[in-house]
């Protein structure tokens, strides 16, 4: 199995998923040297805010707004209805029933038992 490795948005090489900076140019990777917290950056000459939802929600607080180049909490609005779409399919009736029907599973076996019981006993 390929794992491939992030690139630097600026060198371009290969570094590690958990590198805080590059080890070849130093460019901060992620945010306030966490390898926890993700540094989003545009790519070209657009802003972050221009397909971010907090801009377009109007939520949004950062100071570099809407001309932010980096953002650490940065969310795409194309990954958020796709979200969204997902959350609509599992909400439908269809998927409640097999999802009710996979929890009660073994009571509906049981129950099942023992009405068949009960018609063999009469």
């Amino acid at each position: 199995m390929t794992v491939s490795m992030p690139h630097c948005p600026r060198c371009h090489q290969s570094v590690d998923a958990q590198a805080v900076t590059c080890p070849y140019c130093r460019t901060p990777l992620k945010a306030y040297g966490h390898p926890g917290i993700p540094l989003h950056r545009a790519t070209g000459d657009t802003y972050l805010c221009d397909s971010c939802t907090y801009h377009l929600d109007d939520t949004c607080n950062f100071p570099q707004r809407p001309y932010a180049k980096e953002c650490t909490l940065y969310q795409d609005v194309t990954q958020a209805q796709l979200r969204a779409s997902q959350q609509s399919y599992k909400n439908s009736l269809s998927a409640n029933f097999r999802n009710w029907l996979r929890r009660y599973q073994f009571w509906l076996l049981i129950l099942g038992l023992l009405l068949l019981s009960f018609l063999i006993v009469l």
